[in-house]
Formats: C-alpha cells, sequence, structure tokens
C-alpha cells in the first residue's frame, strides 16, 4: 500500500486524510508509528477511535483532549476511523483543524472523502488509497446481473444479521460488509 511513501517522519503534517478501509489502513498507520517510535499501546499521547458515525459528542471530546498538555514531551497522535462525519462533527472539527496544535498529529480514515465538507478537506493532507476489493467487486458485479426485485432482497440479506454494539462497526459485521459490497458497486458503476 502507498499509504507509507506519502507519510515522511522527518516532516510531519498536522492532519491526514486518508480515503479506504480501516483494515487495510489501520496496520500501515501502526507500522508508521513503529517507525516513528511511538508506541501504540499503553500509551496515553496515542488515542484510537473507531465508530461507524462520527458525532458532535465525538467531536467535542476530540477538541477537549486535544486541548489537554501532553503525558510526555513528544507527539500526541489521534488516529481515527469512522464510515461517515455527522454534518454538526465535521463544523466542529473544522475549528480543531484551523488552528493546529504543535506536536499534534491527526490521521483520519475514511471510506469516502466525498462525503465531507470541502472546507474541511482543504485543511488535510490528503492521501486517496486504491482499496482492494476482490471479493466485494465480484459481488458488485452479480448484483448488477440480478433483476431488481432480487437485487433488493440482495440487500435485505445483506442487513438480516444485528449488530452486536451500536457504535463500533466490526470488521466483520454485517454493516461492514454491506458497506464494503456498497463501495465496491460505487466503483463499479464508475468503471462502467
Amino acid at each position: 500500500m502507498e499509504i507509507l511513501d506519502n507519510l515522511d517522519k522527518n516532516n510531519l503534517h498536522h492532519a491526514y486524510l486518508i480515503e479506504g478501509t480501516e483494515e487495510e489502513i489501520v496496520p500501515e498507520i501502526f507500522k508508521f508509528m513503529e517507525i516513528l517510535g511511538i508506541e501504540t499501546s499503553a500509551n496515553p499521547d496515542f488515542y484510537h477511535i473507531s465508530v461507524d458515525s462520527f458525532k458532535i459528542e465525538d467531536a467535542r471530546n476530540l477538541k477537549s483532549v486535544e486541548h489537554e498538555k501532553s503525558f510526555s514531551t513528544g507527539k500526541k497522535i489521534f488516529l481515527i476511523s469512522a464510515n461517515n462525519f455527522l454534518l454538526e462533527a465535521q463544523n466542529t472539527l473544522l475549528k480543531i483543524f484551523e488552528e493546529p496544535i504543535e506536536n499534534t498529529h491527526f490521521f483520519i480514515i475514511i471510506p469516502n472523502t466525498d462525503t465531507l465538507l470541502k472546507t474541511l478537506v482543504s485543511r488535510f493532507y490528503l492521501i486517496k488509497t486504491k482499496t482492494k476489493l476482490g471479493d466485494e467487486l465480484k459481488e458488485a458485479e452479480k448484483f448488477m446481473a440480478l433483476p431488481l426485485k432480487n437485487r433488493i432482497d440482495f440487500i435485505k440479506e445483506l442487513l438480516v444479521e444485528p449488530e452486536k454494539d451500536a457504535g463500533i462497526v466490526l470488521l466483520d459485521s454485517t454493516r461492514s460488509k454491506a458497506l464494503k459490497f456498497l463501495n465496491a458497486l460505487e466503483k463499479k458503476i464508475l468503471l462502467a
């Protein structure tokens, strides 16, 4: 993956916006933290947040924690992955990124950056990845070949399994599978 090619350990940007899937990108960010010598577990200056929807409360909490003094003399890192950011949360994030705090760095992961406010995206160093959509792309092709009624049944089948934790999208959860499928379907339509 080209994530590491976009990150310069000697010249870190204050905020990175990375388009892609959490399961592909988070391990790359963890590798980069290792290169930087930043501990990712039991480190009070490393925050890893993973939610389905990033809400206004999440943004307010982030703003509060961002302004707290670092526990060490090193960098404060925020790794946030979400499937979407609600509008109110985006407006709060705008304020955070307008005036970056020294040695505080954000890595935001989202499947589609087009869902964010353009003014918010402009505050970031944007990295668009080529997501691996092998099986999902095959599913999207199969879906496109189905008659309309069967498409609806197909989508219903994706959504049958209830989520165990309403706030977090688990890697193999139904919602996660549905999201991957819809992302692959969108790519398939764009390629057609």
